[in-house]
């Protein structure tokens, strides 16, 4: 009998083997590594051919994408007279003899703190929480994927997780994850050390809805795109959400593949722009509230007059006022708070396009009106790409305005500009010296 039984284990996987060679040419090498090459032929009968696979999981997964391709495989293999049954590894195998780790729930990485409720809306951002709040009531409806991009410091991550805590909290049956676009990577990383990457993908792939914070990481990271690719293929054709969000717009992500680029604008995107003054009051107003801190109107318009362009550093200064008055039992008057803020204002200050010109004039020594003009001379080259860095990562600025602001340079010279400064700076090139005076003088001002 136990002779009987190898024979039909061993014919079983011969069997198994040349179905797999059909499917190799039948299907591309990222969807047979996910889903063919951890299946394992157990037995074969006069009437059906038994296939474990890791988990329940792969059974509806492959039953449904992929039984009209396997069933040509079988024929091609001569298979016509047997069925092709799958079951689920007994766990035991699955964890230790395999290495393999069952299919789990996975950790939301949702932070409670980030809802619609405590979300300041104004002008600025009106219409990414819209669309945000929108994705929240019906996944996977109109607006699929949704593109968030704007500045550090924005909002953008606040909207991303309270679209996550809302499906949670509605739509109770959802798989939700949230995850910064470096996690991802360094979550693939192990995977492939650990020679775990089929419970990496399945992690990702069976999800409802995922969200990717900082999108732009994935610059210069082939791998990761691939990745990142194939994930969001897979969810998109099955109907889920994907939310991203990232500093810039998808055409101006720079070293990312076109085919990613098309995807991420397949559905929505929309921009997050720096607060007004009103809405600036307002998030200064509401921080109030929520951590019982108390200042009066004049304080609240001071410090929103003075921190321009990022809701963190607002928030920052409340943090340090509120730990200020905790440690001194001071009562918090305008003239205290100038004080405690000073040097935090100062780097807040809203800079604007001619600050960074004039400080790159001074840093690199060539006049402002070259800086603006048409020469191509090495030196004035340099400091005017500097200054397109500058205005990118300190002012958030896009593409296009930056090219308007140099001369109505066109959007590829401006790419080209920048990336290259982000080269010399990360190879730290003498340029890092000069651009670093630039930001000292920016600072003083």
């Amino acid at each position: 009998m136990e002779r009987l039984s190898e024979d039909r284990e061993l014919r079983a996987r011969k069997l198994w083997e040349e179905v797999l060679g059909h499917l190799k040419e039948r299907i591309t090498a990222q969807a047979f590594e996910t889903w063919f090459s951890e299946t394992r032929a157990v037995t074969v009968s006069d009437d059906r051919l038994i296939i474990e696979v890791p988990n329940e999981f792969y059974i509806d997964w492959l039953e449904e994408h992929y039984s009209k391709v396997v069933r040509e495989a079988l024929r091609s293999a001569g298979i016509t007279n047997l069925k092709l049954i799958y079951r689920p590894a007994p766990k035991e195998e699955r964890e230790d003899e395999r290495g393999f780790i069952a299919v789990k729930k996975p950790s939301t990485r949702l932070q409670a703190r980030y809802t619609f409720d405590n979300f300041v809306v104004g002008k600025s951002n009106e219409f990414a929480y819209s669309a945000a709040r929108a994705v929240a009531h019906s996944p996977s409806g109109e607006y699929n994927p949704l593109f968030i991009y704007g500045g550090v410091g924005l909002g953008k991550t606040h909207l991303l997780q309270a679209i996550g805590n809302y499906c949670l909290k509605k739509h109770k049956k959802l798989k939700v994850h949230y995850v910064p676009a470096e996690t991802f990577m360094n979550e693939m990383i192990r995977a492939i050390q650990k020679r775990s990457m089929v419970s990496f993908k399945l992690k990702y792939r069976q999800l409802d809805v995922l969200l990717i914070d900082d999108i732009q990481f994935l610059r210069d990271k082939e791998m990761l795109q691939e990745e990142i690719f194939h994930t969001f293929n897979s969810l998109y054709d099955a109907g889920k959400q994907i939310v991203m969000t990232s500093d810039r717009p998808p055409k101006e992500i720079p070293s990312i593949e076109e085919r990613l680029v098309s995807r991420f604008q397949w559905g929505l995107v929309v921009d997050i722009k720096p607060p007004d003054l009103e809405t600036r009051m307002a998030i200064l107003r509401k921080k109030c509230e929520e951590e019982g801190i108390h200042l009066n109107d004049e304080i609240i318009h001071f410090i929103a007059q003075k921190v321009r362009k990022n809701i963190r550093e607002l928030e920052g200064c409340l943090v340090r006022i509120a730990a200020f008055h905790s440690l001194t039992k001071r009562p918090i008057t305008l003239q205290v708070a100038e004080e405690i803020l000073r040097d935090m204002i100062k780097e807040s200050r809203g800079l604007e396009v001619t600050d960074i010109i004039e400080a790159v004039s001074q840093a690199f020594n060539i006049p402002a009106r070259e800086i603006k003009g048409k020469r191509r001379k090495k030196e004035i080259v340099e400091a005017r790409q500097a200054a397109m860095y500058l205005m990118r990562h300190m002012l958030g600025m896009s593409l296009k305005s930056i090219g308007y602001s140099l001369g109505g340079r066109d959007h590829s010279t401006v790419i080209h500009s920048i990336e290259k400064v982000e080269k010399l700076v990360e190879d730290g090139e003498d340029i890092v010296e000069k651009i670093e005076k630039a930001k000292e003088i920016l600072r003083s001002l």
